[in-house]
């Protein structure tokens, strides 16, 4: 069995989130089963024990040998037992990612009013509540209000503003944040004992700090680890390369604070290379850039907003890592957009296209039969024709328009736009179908012409 699921807690005091621990204690002790809620909501991000808890409460309300004002279950009865291994028919689990309709909690809603077969109490446990239709949540509500005496409900999300105010109204609310690195290395030192595996706590606080706050994903790595004589810190940097991302963190900030698109990529490609992870990496360097607002804001500096954006930049990319067919892309493409964004102030091709825009206009004012749908006219012509195109295909997918910033008009006969760039980062993304498409789409709406886009890499 894997450590996480051979380890999860069986009691309240094995629980390793300890604010979510002590709230539930006092929320149970000595209210089981009458006079606590009869519907629980749990919300955190994923790993942090949500469901383990949800089953500890169906264990605990169901448990016969427990006694008085106690909450621990005894584990031994046929409801623990059978709880904790999934085979108990009163203790229903819904995956709602896979039921998420009216059908499927109308049937609920039928099936609850049936007395428990095997235990005292009936508990469905209900995983990605959030993931329900309208209709199936104005369905769940009905029964949230008037629950049978013998049921209880225990929603579980890892996104609690999907959840509507009706139903959050209705439950006793329990939010599990991400396991802090203390937290996380008692987790591990339980796993560590049990399985008799040798391990230097350096190493223990270095999968914490890999684990991004999450219980399940440090027992995944520490299992990946285990197969090793003994875990040491030079073991986890081997296997994840921890010190080459430090380095490789640096160099990246260091590249996006110059908006230097060249070092950026390149460092890129070398963490590709080195087959780094992309998700794990992304949350590093966001980690990092985190720890510069935070100091930037106490000392009043004036770069907090733009911090703050490139954050926001990459926490997206490094959602969009999962499902990515090439892992680095997410992460290229932020890359790009934030380089060649419009305050680029660093940047010498921003401060050419200011130049030859100041120069185009007093073009256009002194030759006022200049048309952008006559583009045979005029050298700066074309410049203006390429700003006018980027302003245009922003509105729609800011990502083509930060790549063609990099990017100059080469030739513009009647029928086709050429353009040109010094980067085969540029040229790969741009002659994408997509993309292509719509360039010349825009192209084609500037022009009043039908156009086609050629992209070629300039030496």
């Amino acid at each position: 069995m894997v450590f996480y699921l051979k380890y999860r807690p069986k009691k309240f005091s094995e629980l390793d989130c300890v604010s979510a621990r002590e709230k539930l204690e006092n929320a149970l002790k000595g209210n089981i089963p009458d006079k606590i809620p009869h519907a629980f909501l749990f919300t955190g991000g994923r790993g942090l024990g949500k469901t383990s808890t949800a089953r500890l409460i169906a264990k605990a309300i169901n448990c016969t040998n427990r006694r008085g004002r106690d909450i621990e279950p005894c584990n031994k009865c046929f409801p623990c037992l059978s709880i904790g291994n999934g085979t108990n028919l009163d203790v229903i689990e819904i995956d709602a990612a896979s039921n998420r309709g009216i059908d499927e909690i109308r049937d609920l809603r039928e099936k609850i009013r049936l007395s428990p077969v095997q235990s005292k109490k009936k508990i469905y446990i209900i995983d990605e509540v959030h993931m329900l239709t309208t209709e199936a949540f104005n369905a769940l509500l009905k029964t949230l209000e008037e629950p049978p005496s013998h049921a209880y409900f225990i929603l579980c999300t890892t996104e609690s503003q999907k959840v509507p105010e009706t139903i959050k109204s209705r439950c006793f609310h329990l939010s599990f944040s991400k396991a802090t690195n203390e937290e996380l290395v008692s987790s591990f030192q339980q796993i560590v004992k049990g399985e008799k595996i040798k391990a230097d706590k350096e190493a223990l606080i270095q999968i914490a700090k890999l684990s991004d706050g999450s219980f399940r994903d440090g027992a995944k790595i520490l299992e990946e680890l285990s197969t090793s004589s003994s875990i040491s810190l030079i073991t986890v940097e081997k296997r994840y390369k921890t010190k080459t991302l430090n380095l490789a963190t640096e160099e990246l900030v260091s590249a996006l604070s110059e908006k230097d698109v060249n070092a950026a990529i390149e460092t890129v490609n070398d963490l590709s290379n080195a087959g780094i992870d992309f998700k794990l990496f992304t949350q590093n360097l966001i980690e990092e850039l985190h720890q510069r607002l935070i100091n930037e804001a106490r000392q009043g500096l004036g770069k907090t907003n733009e911090t703050r954006d490139l954050i926001l930049l990459l926490s997206k990319s490094h959602m969009e890592v999962k499902y990515s067919v090439i892992p680095q892309l997410p992460l290229e493409l932020a890359i790009v957009e934030w380089c060649f964004s419009e305050n680029s102030e660093n940047s010498e091709n921003s401060e050419n296209r200011s130049i030859s825009d100041s120069d185009n206009q007093t073009n256009i004012s002194q030759n006022p039969s200049l048309s952008l749908k006559n583009p045979s006219v005029g050298e700066n012509k074309d410049d203006k024709i390429l700003e006018e195109l980027i302003e245009k295909i922003k509105k729609e997918n800011v990502t083509v328009a930060g790549l063609l910033r990099g990017c100059k008009i080469e030739k513009f006969d009647k029928n086709k736009l050429t353009l040109s760039t010094g980067y085969k980062f540029h040229k790969d993304r741009l002659s994408s179908e997509n993309a292509q498409a719509l360039i010349e789409r825009f192209a084609s709406e500037i022009t009043g012409e039908k156009i086609k886009v050629e992209i070629k890499l300039k030496n």
